[in-house]
Order: structure tokens, then sequence, then C-alpha cells
């Protein structure tokens, strides 16, 4: 078809008056004979424009774009020749509602007459628009001329006369109007298009619209759905305005159907939860069927397709991030052959040693041949404004991912297949964007970037869905959120991949046993003991069933079922499993392998933990020396039992060398492994522990201080050690007598831990007893006591009644009620306590000498 503002290179047409003709020589052409009034042949120059000519749509909801509103104003008010400015933005935001507010206000100010409003998304619409603007100027030729004539009369108009604004809604490309606008001299021309780029070729302004702020978004939901002015008052309508992006479209069509099903926000929510296929294609009676959220964007993916077909692939790969801050590098990843398989890291523990092997499955990548190929599809993405690019990241609206998310298999952008092979490819890129590592704090940076976007693919994943590199991904993402201290999230998503691995692998497969391993040591660590034993020893029995009494991976959940004892204050069974351990260890991997020197510490732990000096200590040395030996002076397990053989030394009360081992430990550490890592805090906080007590308070609390500074900068304000390390500071302000700066520190450090690990962590228990002895220093025994009974009923409940804690708390009451005088009740709780201790730690153990003094004390003021 010829287009409405390029001479024809073949054929005339002409206009006679009466019966006068217009003839067209050559061959056999067929001559059009047109008869038209005398006025209608007036010169376009000498045709004036009837008053207030306007055919602008009206939006009488309008709100908000003040700052757009007043560019927009500025700009097209400037003299000069042809002025043209270009709105772009994703479809939906709201480009044909500002254009429009505009143009009215432009006319009802008398700035612009005519006003002329063209749909110009094809050449056709276009030339049908301008043969309007033809018709309005002088009605008498509605049926005189063709379509391609009274267009050309209208450009020709426009190129006559100025003061007019002529709107091109949702143009295409610059491509399909630029002929048009290069012809006119005068005039002001607003054009809407969802491309943003390509404009400045015309000299125009680009403004780019973005959604509405939160405010304004509530503000027009609030105002479709209840027809009324008010600005608020709508409950619910933040939290819906917030899932839809406060996207202007999916705002107005969530407030029509509102109005229209009497819904609350609340209940539209739901729905959209629970039917996002029906809703995001769903408009109210009376609204364009054709304007909804899932439909919108099929037009501009279609243009995109066509072009370049692999948009649409990135697209919905992308739909399963989180929308904001999408590293470009990770889709880099897609220029190359995907690995047919992968394994994950050997996974370190402070006590245990699991390995984990899941292979991931072969994966097909999109048909991307090269980088350029990359950046072309992403540039043309952005150009559409279907996403927004910067030289690092990508962004993408929420709305968007959430309709490429959605099956159709009517759409062909969004075909089930489709969907479901971006939705593993986005598994694959982030399991693959994770560093290996999991454990090294090097890579922590990266995995926090990574975070709300595995985050975001697990919220949009059903579980059922789930594929082994899901799986993967999940249990290394879980390390690294226990590692970050965030035990719960770390639990739930251990869960699921435990749960994908018994599905996919079976109950008995050594990746599924790996992943019960990791989630027993989960709940270890959130001080769930009642589930982390249950299946330690489950894992333990299907290792021995299913590798062998001997496999080194039996070995390991012997060594982990051992320390979850431990972990229980149940030492009559963690040192037995601990020596029988170290004995298949030493016989089946040999005396020097790496985990039979971990039995060995833990071993010495666990003797340490009874007390048992004598025979922890030269087991701590003898290891020391075995892995200076086999591992070498600097390998960090090296430094661990170096650290250990301190702690030794200090429960021993031989605070001199203990101080001296803690310092050359401390030293080594930062100069392996760096002042910020963990390790390093960790050994600068048994330094400062050491200080104390020998009673060097001035060396212990400025290490303190400097330790729980250091805490919150790396790992968080919320990190369990950060909590540790406020308590620890706590402790030292009131062995120094300081309970002013003592008792708040102990009263944040209990909420905090209560807000983070849960009222009944063993290490919020130890907050609440730590805080209840502080109100005791202070002589405030009305609040101690009952934060003591409180603990006590607590601890007896959670760790059990045995637990060397429980013991601990039943003699700190006991001390209480002595010092109220209540010598009654404090006796008799000294006597079930030290028949308790007598029969769990022993007649010797500290606690239990302990106790016993205190009952002969208090005995002995009772008379």
């Amino acid at each position: 078809m010829t287009s409405a503002f390029e001479r024809p290179d073949v054929g005339q047409w002409g206009a006679a008056s009466g019966q006068g003709r217009v003839y067209q020589a050559g061959g056999d052409q067929s001559i059009r004979e047109v008869h038209l009034p005398a006025e209608a042949l007036r010169p376009v120059d000498q045709v004036a424009a009837p008053p207030g000519l306007l055919n602008v749509p009206d939006h009488p909801l309008f709100i908000g774009r003040s700052d757009e509103l007043a560019r927009l104003a500025a700009y097209l008010s400037s003299p000069g020749t042809v002025v043209v400015a270009a709105v772009h933005g994703l479809g939906g935001v709201g480009k044909s509602t500002l254009a429009a507010h505009h143009a009215r206000a432009a006319a009802r100010s008398g700035e612009a007459s005519p006003v002329w409003w063209i749909t110009a998304d094809t050449p056709a619409s276009l030339q049908a628009g301008l043969a309007a603007l033809a018709t309005a100027l002088q009605p008498e030729l509605a049926e005189a001329l063709p379509l391609e004539a009274l267009a050309e009369r209208a450009i020709a108009w426009l190129t006559c006369h100025h003061g007019w604004l002529l709107v091109l809604d949702n143009v295409t490309t610059p491509a399909d109007v630029e002929p048009m606008l290069r012809r006119l001299l005068t005039g002001r021309v607003l054009v809407t298009s969802r491309l943003g780029q390509g404009w400045q070729k015309l000299h125009a302004l680009t403004v780019q619209l973005d959604v509405l702020p939160a405010d304004e978004a509530i503000d027009l939901l609030t105002r479709v759905a209840t027809g009324s002015n008010a600005a608020s008052g709508l409950e619910g309508a933040a939290e819906l305005a917030d899932a839809l992006g406060c996207l202007p479209l999916a705002i107005e069509q969530a407030g029509a159907y509102l109005a229209q099903a009497g819904l609350t926000p609340a209940a539209y929510l739901e729905l959209l939860t629970d039917q996002p296929e029906v809703m995001y294609d769903r408009a109210a009676e009376g609204s364009d069927s054709e304007r909804t959220i899932a439909r919108i964007w099929r037009i501009t993916l279609d243009h995109l397709a066509d072009r370049t077909p692999l948009t649409g692939d990135l697209l919905r790969i992308l739909a399963w991030y989180a929308p904001e801050a999408i590293p470009r590098t990770h889709l880099a990843a897609l220029n190359r052959a995907l690995p047919a398989a992968t394994s994950t890291p050997t996974r370190r523990r402070r006590w245990r040693l699991f390995r984990s092997r899941t292979p991931t499955t072969p994966a097909q990548s999109p048909a991307i041949t090269d980088a350029t190929t990359l950046t072309d599809a992403l540039g043309l993405l952005a150009a559409y404004n279907m996403i927004t690019l910067d030289a690092d990241t990508i962004t993408v609206h929420r709305l968007v991912q959430a309709v490429a998310r959605i099956p159709d298999p009517h759409d062909p952008h969004r075909h089930p297949t489709a969907i479901d092979h971006a939705r593993e490819q986005a598994t694959v890129l982030l399991n693959q964007a994770g560093p290996a590592d999991v454990d090294d704090p090097a890579g922590w940076p990266t995995w926090r970037a990574l975070l709300p976007h595995i985050d975001a693919l697990a919220d949009h994943t059903d579980p059922a869905n789930d594929s082994v590199i899901t799986g993967q991904l999940l249990d290394r993402t879980a390390t690294f959120l226990q590692n970050q201290g965030a035990i719960t999230r770390a639990i739930a998503y251990f869960e699921r991949a435990l749960t994908t691995k018994e599905r996919l692998h079976g109950p008995d497969h050594p990746n599924t046993l790996a992943s019960r391993n990791n989630l027993a040591y989960a709940y270890e660590l959130a001080g769930d003991l009642a589930q982390a034993i249950p299946l330690h020893e489950t894992t333990l029995t299907a290792c021995q069933r299913v590798l062998g009494a001997d496999h080194p991976s039996t070995l390991t959940s012997r060594n982990n079922l051992a320390a979850a004892y431990h972990s229980a204050g149940d030492l009559t069974r963690a040192i037995p499993l601990y020596q029988a351990n170290l004995a298949d260890r030493e016989r089946v991997l040999g005396d020097d392998h790496p985990s039979t020197l971990t039995s060995r510490n833990n071993l010495a732990a666990a003797y340490r933990a009874a007390d048992d000096l004598e025979r922890a200590t030269p087991l701590y040395q003898a290891n020391l020396t075995d892995r200076e030996r086999v591992l070498g002076d600097d390998h960090p397990d090296t430094l661990t039992s170096r650290n250990n053989l301190a702690a030794a030394y200090r429960a021993a009360g031989d605070l001199g060398r203990a101080i001296s081992l803690y310092q050359a430990s401390l030293t080594d550490r930062e100069r392996i492994l760096g002042p910020d890592h963990p390790d390093t805090l960790n050994s600068r906080n048994n330094l400062a522990a050491a200080y104390r007590a020998a009673g060097d308070l001035e060396r212990a609390i400025p290490l303190y201080q400097a330790n729980l500074t250091d805490r919150e900068r790396i790992l968080g304000p919320d990190h369990p050690n950060t909590l540790n390390s406020r308590n620890n500071l706590a402790y030292a302000y009131q062995t120094a007598g300081d309970l002013a700066r003592a008792i708040p520190l102990y009263q944040a450090t209990l909420t905090d831990r209560e807000r983070v690990l849960g009222a009944d962590h063993p290490a919020t228990l130890g907050s609440r007893n730590n805080l209840a002895g502080a109100y005791q220093t202070a002589g405030d025994l009305a609040r101690a006591i009952p934060l003591y009974e409180t603990t006590l009923t607590d601890r007896e409940r959670v760790l059990g009644a045995n637990h060397p804690a429980t013991l601990g708390s039943r003699n700190n009451l006991a001390a209480a009620y002595r010092a109220a005088g209540d010598l009654g009740r404090a006796i008799s709780l000294y006597e079930a306590a030290l028949a308790d201790c007598e029969r769990v730690l022993g007649g010797d153990h500290p606690t239990t000498k302990l106790v016993r003094a205190n009952l002969e004390v208090a005995r002995g003021e009772l008379g």
C-alpha cells in the first residue's frame, strides 16, 4: 500500500469542477472522475479550522505526573519550527493518558487549536487519522476524495498553518511517522510509543514514563473502585497497588473490577495469587477487553519476535528473577554450552564433614550464538521498555514478569513448554552463578547479590516442579543463609531441598542422605535438638544400611550424631560414640586422614565439656602436632586446633599459656584468613574472654567493643555471633561493676535474640539467665527471681531436666532465693540440684562442687 505521506510513483489523482475532466495519457490506465463543489478547491492555506476542533479522548481520573506535564508544556510551547515530543514507556504505564491530559489542557487554555488525536500504531491507521482530520476541516470532502488524497490534504494543511497540536498515539517505530514529520514546517507534535529509541533523529524531546508513585497508585485505585474523590480509606489498597507494581492500567482494571464485583482489595489480591492467568486477562464489564495486562504486551512481543526470536526467550528467563538488579553477567552464561553435570563441593562444618554430590542434568540453552546477539536482544527489549538496562544490571517490571510466567497455550509467547524451559534455564543460571565454596567468605558478597533472585525463583516455582538442580541450588543457598545466621530461612530451604531429593532420588540415595544431614545440622544450630537428634539417628541408620558401616559418609554421620548428643549435654552418649568413631576412622581412613584428625578434636572437646581435662588437654596437644605435620602450620584446621588447645588451658586455669596461645592464634588468623574472616573474629572474642578471666578488663573490654563493631559491620547486627558479642560485652561490663551499661545491653540482647532466634533458642534462654544475674547483682531480686524461675521452666521444657544449662539454672535460682532470705526454698532446690549434678555430671565436676559448696553455706546460714 502507498503511504499517505509519500507521493506515488505511478498514477495521479485529479479533481475538476462542473463537467471538467483530468486525463492521464499512456497505456490502458483507467482515469478516475471526481466531481467537487467549487468551495472544495480552495487552497489549503485558505482553509480555517473550525473553532475548538478537538477529538482527544477524555481521562477524567488522571492523577499525578506533574513533572512530566511541566516538561511537555515547556517544550511544546517553545517557539520555532515544528516541535516534536515523544513520551515512551512500558505498555499500560499511562502514556496515552498523559498525552490526552496535556492535549486537553492545551485546548482549554487556547495554546493550541485545533488539537487532533490519531491512533498511529500502523501506517494504515495513521493515514485514516489524517484523512479524518481533512474531513473535519472540510466536511464536504468526506465523500469526494479517496483516503490517500484526504491524508495528503491534511498534511498540506498542517504544513501551511500553525498553532495546532497533533497527537500520534502508540507509534510503533519512528520510521512510520518520520516521512510525514519531515514535511511539516511548523506546529506541535506529541508522540506516544513503547519504543524509546530513534526519536533523536527527529530532534524530539523524549520523556520516559515510569509507574506511579505508591501514594498516587493508591489514590487512583481508590477513586476507580469507590467513585469517590477521597484519596484514602480503602483498606488493603496499598498491598494491592504494590502487588500490581503501581502500573496504571493494572490499577485501573483492578479498581473497575472491585467496583463491579463488590470485592475488597484483599479478596482481589487472593484471586490474583490463586488464578493469575485469569485475572491478568480479565477486564470489568464495559472496559476494553483487548486492553488487559496479558494482551497489551503480546503486541510488542509479536513485533520483537519477528526481528529477534531470542527476545521472548530472554524475557521468559528474566521473569523468574527478582524485578530489580539482575546482573547482566548472569545471562552471559547463555553464550556457552551448559555443562552436562556439576558437583556440589565438599560441605564442611566445625564438627562435621558430609559430601553431597548432586549432578545437574543436561540443559538445553536458547539459540544464542554470540555476545552480540544477546546484547542486541537485550537492547531491543530495553528499547521497547519491556526491561530497563544499565551498565551492570537489568530491571523488569514485576507485572511483566508475572504475565511472562503464566502459561497460556493460545499465546505463542507463553506456551507452557516454553515457560517450563525458561524456569529451568533460570535455575541453571542461578546455580552456576553461585560461588563453588559456599563456606568461603570471599564468595559471600556474590551470594548476597544472588539471594533475592533465588528467593524469587523459589517463591514462583511450585515445589512439585523442583528439579535436581533446584534441589541443589536450594541446598547451597540454605548453607549460605546458615553461615549468615539466618537459621529459620535456611531450614525452610533445607526442608524443601530434602523433599525434592526424596521425590527424585528416593529416601536412600546418597544425595538424599546428605540433604537429611544438612537439615539435621540446621535444626541443631537452631537449638531444636528434638528434631535434630532423631534426624541424625535416621540418617546414620540409613547410611549404615545403604553405604555400609565403614563408608566415609557413614563415619561422618556417626560423628554428627555424637555432636548432636554433645550439644544436648548428653555426654554419656556423645563420648562413647566419639571414641568408637575415632577408632573406626583410624582403622578405615588412617591416623593422618583429615577426618580422623577431626574426630580427635571432637573427642577432646567432649572431654573438656565433661571437665575431664586430664584427657582433653593431651588430646588437643597431640591433635595440634598432627595437624601441623599433616596439614601444615597455616591450614585453617591447624589454626582451629591451636584455638581449641588455648581453650583447654583456659578451662584448666592456666591463663598464662591460654592467653599466649590465643594471641598467636589471632595473629595467624589475621595473617592467613584476613582481619574480617569469621574465624578471626572468633579468635578476637576468645582472647578478650581470656583477658576477662584473668581480670585484665582494661584489655578485655576494648577488645570486646572492637569485635562487636566488626561483627556488626561484617556479619550484620542480627547474626548469632554478633548477638554473642553483645552478650559478652555486657558480661564484661558486669564484671567491671558497670551495671549501668551491662543491664541495658543484656536487655537489648535478650530482645534481639527473642526476635532473631526465637524465645526457646538455647542462646535466648542464656540471655534470660544472664539478665536475671545482672538484676541480682544490682540487688533487684524482685525482677531477678521471676526471670530465673521462667528460665528454669523453659530450660527444663526445651533442653531437658538433665542438661548442664538446666542444672545451672537450678543453682542460680536457689542462690537468688538464698539472697532473698528464703532459705527453705533455697536449700530444697540446692539439694535437688546437687543430686542431679552428681548423677549427671559426677561428683568431681566443677558445677557439682559449686552446688555442694552453695548448699553448705545455705545450711550454715540456716543454723
